[in-house]
């Protein structure tokens, strides 16, 4: 056999609530050659995960392969026992998870985890299971090799715990490795780490891989080839480069334009003479987690001292690496954590300093939206209720004027009205996050605090959203703050963006001067490690993770 897998004819159905039968892959054919990376890319619901799952002989709940064969190294994978299936999984073909956190269990150590395929197949010893390991974790460019084995998952980063996933899938030296969307919730800088740890270890050892993702830029670091699906059919596939630079498919074209985005408009001005109105004016906030101390701050202080002002009508940029402080900021703001010390002055008022020292009317003038859908929104609610409710609280709606704003509401964001009486898990990502907008736009907020609401979603839904919140502020005057680790989404519809590093304000620009000569070095760096659309930019780039941290330490 000339490829190291071979897909023909592959047919997966789903089976609906309602019982009814749904064919969600139609017919997939798929090649990938020994020591080839292939990546699946796509808008979410395009059968990218679907199809790399089935590679393992394995369909999610409610699903099933219904036709085609999977041959994986000579082997058709639907064809096995279950018995022989999980023989051929972690040796002949391994998988590295979206979320490492989940793929870990917390009560154990990362080494003992690390090394259970490896006994379990009973490849080699112990002993040699460990050493195998070490070396694994020196590959993947982890901190401290010989002793990161002996924490717990919870005692390393996110980037770190997903390079030691991917090194629990390399334990049993597999011939093919799926990577379903490992960077999606990582930041710029560590998903540089990341990324290059990945292609140094499977260019090292020979392996083939599966890269399922929505972000072109991550597959044109470490794809061979692409193959564009949708609707569970493949569109267009081709080498990297031809399909980075001459897309033929009008999918293929739009994917690639959603992750160009266009400049953002700028902020309404006032009118001439009349003088600038702040909606919002933070003063040296410092806030953090813990007991506090005897010098009055927590035991871990997050935010130290952090300033700034935006003007009514327009749209604020928060950037930083996972952990600098940008949610906490945002929570803080919104009340949600009490900040020690320090203001937030909102429409001229001096706002206090948790939920319950603010009137409802304040409330209501200020919503947050959360990073996930998922997690914010009652799963055991319909979406009528979830977005009646602020309309009770905030307008005292109730019964047929209700469910009219609800309707108005749906409307709004660009949803049909029958999605009221669906439950959440039975909406797809973007729709979620639409209610999620929804619920904040049903208290008719002047300011809406955005706290990555978009990283969870592929590029086209991104962007439609995106659209979706420019139409809105131009038809509500709504003023915006936008927490990301997305240097484009932030630069596309900001009109400042204050650059956050280990709880401190290193920097405050319009977004035509990030990355620039005259910027932080820490910006510099930001905009340096946003990866590109081309193929050789992550072999070019002149990476030091050192020095990347000493970056945000430079003051100016």
């Amino acid at each position: 056999m000339a490829n190291l897998v071979e897909l023909r004819g592959l047919k997966v159905e789903a089976t609906t609530d309602a019982g009814r039968k749904v064919e969600i892959i139609k017919g997939v054919d798929l090649d990938v050659a020994h020591g080839e990376i292939v990546a699946l890319i796509g808008e979410s619901g395009s059968g990218k995960t679907t199809i790399a799952l089935t590679l393992m002989g394995h369909a999610r709940p409610g699903c099933r392969i219904v036709g085609g064969r999977i041959m994986v190294a000579g082997k058709d994978m639907a064809a096995l026992t279950e018995k022989q299936r999980a023989r051929a999984r972690g040796t002949e073909v391994a998988y590295v998870p979206q979320s490492a956190a989940a793929a870990f269990n917390p009560a154990r150590t990362i080494m003992d985890q690390v090394i259970e395929v490896a006994l379990i197949h009973r490849l080699m010893p112990a002993r040699e299971a460990r050493e195998r390991a070490v070396e694994l974790f020196r590959a993947l460019a982890l901190p401290e090799p010989e002793s990161i084995g002996a924490r717990y998952p919870h005692q390393v980063s996110g980037g770190q715990l997903q390079r030691l996933s991917a090194a629990m899938a390399l334990i049993g030296s597999p011939e093919l490795v799926i990577f379903d969307e490992p960077t999606t919730a990582l930041d710029v800088t560590t998903q540089i780490e990341v990324l290059r740890a990945f292609k140094s270890v499977m260019k090292e050892r020979g392996a083939a891989g599966v890269y399922v993702s929505h972000d072109l830029a991550v597959v044109a670091q470490i794809a061979d080839r692409i193959v564009v699906l949708k609707g569970g059919q493949v569109q267009e596939e081709g080498t990297t480069q031809d399909i980075l630079s001459r897309p033929r498919h009008p999918y293929t074209k739009e994917l690639l334009a959603a992750f160009r985005p266009g400049l953002a408009e700028r902020a309404r001005l006032p009118e001439a003479g009349a003088p600038p109105r702040p909606i919002l004016d933070v003063s040296d906030l410092v806030a953090g987690y813990g007991p506090l101390q005897e010098d009055g701050t927590p035991r871990l202080v997050v935010l130290k001292s952090v300033s700034l002002r935006m003007e009514r009508g327009s749209n604020f940029g928060i950037i930083g690496e996972s952990g600098c402080g940008k949610s906490t900021l945002a929570r803080a703001i919104a009340g949600i954590v009490a900040p020690v010390s320090g203001s937030v002055v909102f429409e001229g008022k001096e706002l206090g300093r948790t939920i319950r020292e603010r009137s409802r009317d304040q409330l209501r003038r200020m919503q947050i939206v959360f990073q996930l859908a998922d997690t914010a929104l009652n799963p055991a609610k319909p979406v009528g209720d979830i977005l009646g409710r602020p309309l009770t609280f905030f307008k005292g709606l109730r019964g047929a004027r209700r469910e009219a704003r609800v309707d108005e509401l749906l409307d709004m964001v660009r949803l049909p009205r029958t999605l009221k009486h669906r439950l959440p898990g039975e909406l797809s990502g973007g729709q979620k996050q639409r209610v999620n907008f929804a619920r904040a736009l049903a208290a008719e907020p002047e300011l809406v605090i955005c706290d990555e609401i978009t990283s969870a979603l592929d590029t086209v839904v991104a962007a439609a959203i995106i659209e979706l919140l420019r139409e809105l502020q131009r038809e509500l005057g709504l003023s915006y703050i936008f927490i990301s680790h997305d240097l484009s989404l932030v630069q596309s519809i900001c009109d400042r963006i204050a650059v956050m590093y280990a709880g401190e304000k290193v920097e405050e620009l319009e977004p035509s001067a990030f990355g620039g000569a005259e910027s932080h070095p820490y910006s510099r760096l930001l905009h340096a490690s946003t990866p590109k659309l081309d193929p050789a930019w992550l072999d070019t780039l002149e990476w030091n993770p050192q020095a990347a941290r000493l970056a945000g330490e430079t003051r100016r």
